[in-house]
């Protein structure tokens, strides 16, 4: 594969993307920095396919319109791995995702490796190369990036363009590609990626059920969305999220008192950014009934005969995704358990598709009695009743 030097001019860039626009596939990873930032800085971009790779240098005097274009437009297939990371980044820069979409992370899922398999760990699998970790640690906004820094994230792409096509043959030979479109989908969601601040409250844990506390959580999440985007810190440089939850349920009188708050400096009580706090908590709205959270319990409705059931499933699930080499998380997840356990029988994934053969037909026969947990040598099986 021919590698190019580090891509740092908009020519350069563009002659590259149009010849990539024509490979059957480009894989696509990215190095940033977000410790110190609300959104991650982009400081490099590795990009294979079509026999070339490159790494393509957004810290430059550079404009990266066609790569976004290749990225968010053009019909070729993009992969990444765990690439949840990478489309967000993406989606900040253009309101759009890749697509079409590959991950060989969630490919893995369906290829008996694991929920989360590590990049190097499958690379090793399919093509039996160490990955050099040595450069994993580099800080990728400095300039100038060494020769093994670039090589250690070129590899990335490059191996990956290697193993994907593996994994699809793999795919394919055993029938299971199918088995990923939701999940492709899910990934490749923009919604996923758009963190509406009247929404960010929902990342919050808080016990309370009280209408006017939810609502108190709600100004001040969004509120703190605001202050951290305008700022471009991360959120917790602003308040951490105890301090918000301890405001939520006690709100301060006057902005005096913000200096008495655990969390804050006693700055607070006279600051500017004391004075905003303040100003959400005045216009806070008791949460909408239509907005409050489902209520959290360990299995919800379930009784205890319920429970014993769904731990049965559990079980079942885990027998059968280790009969089939797969994920188990790929298959069903918990909640549906629960409400199989509990006597739903509509609307759940796992009891449509190729999900409800491979585990939903038998966990219902489970259910009525119609199969039954055996150990033969050594191992644990399945019999019908």
């Amino acid at each position: 594969m021919f590698i190019h030097p580090l891509v740092t001019d908009t020519a350069t860039l563009a002659a590259l993307c149009k010849r990539l626009a024509d490979a059957d596939f480009v894989t696509v990873d990215t190095e940033f920095m977000r410790e110190n930032t609300f959104y991650p800085d982009l400081c490099l971009v590795q990009i294979a396919g079509g026999g070339e790779a490159a790494a393509i240098d957004p810290k430059a005097d550079i404009d990266l319109a066609p790569l976004l274009h290749l990225l968010v437009e053009e019909p070729v297939l993009k992969v990444f791995h765990a690439g949840g990371q990478d489309l967000e980044i993406i989606y900040n820069l253009t309101g759009k995702t890749p697509t079409p979409l590959f991950d060989t992370q969630i490919a893995a899922m369906a290829l008996g490796q694991g929920e989360q398999v590590s990049y190097t760990n499958l690379v090793q699998s399919y093509l039996g190369i160490a990955v050099d970790k040595g450069a994993r640690f580099t800080d990728w906004s400095r300039r100038p990036l060494n020769d093994r820094q670039l090589d250690y994230a070129i590899g990335d792409v490059t191996h990956l363009a290697a193993l994907f096509p593996k994994m699809l043959d793999k795919l394919h030979r055993t029938g299971r590609g199918v088995w990923l479109d939701e999940e492709m989908a899910r990934v490749g969601d923009p919604a996923t990626y758009a963190q509406e601040p009247d929404l960010a409250w929902l990342r919050l844990r808080l016990p309370s059920r009280k209408p006017e506390v939810l609502g108190r959580l709600k100004a001040l999440a969004a509120w703190r969305e605001h202050e951290a985007r305008g700022k471009d810190v991360p959120r917790g440089r602003i308040i951490k999220d105890e301090t918000i939850g301890d405001l939520a349920g006690s709100p301060p009188r006057h902005q005096a008192d913000l200096g008495k708050v655990r969390g804050l400096s006693a700055a607070w009580a006279q600051n500017d950014i004391g004075h905003r706090l303040m100003q959400a908590l005045e216009h806070a709205q008791p949460l909408p009934e239509a907005e409050m959270p489902a209520r959290e319990v360990s299995r919800p409705g379930l009784t205890s005969e319920g429970t014993l059931i769904a731990d049965l499933l559990k079980l079942l699930l885990k027998v059968r995704a280790k009969e089939a080499n797969v994920a188990p998380k790929l298959i069903a997840r918990g909640d549906e358990l629960d409400a199989i356990a509990g006597g739903v029988r509509e609307g759940l994934p796992v009891l449509t598709g190729w999900r409800m053969d491979a585990f939903g037909k038998d966990a219902l026969a489970l259910i009525d009695g119609q199969l039954g947990f055996a150990v033969r040598d050594g191992k644990m099986v399945m019999s019908a009743l």
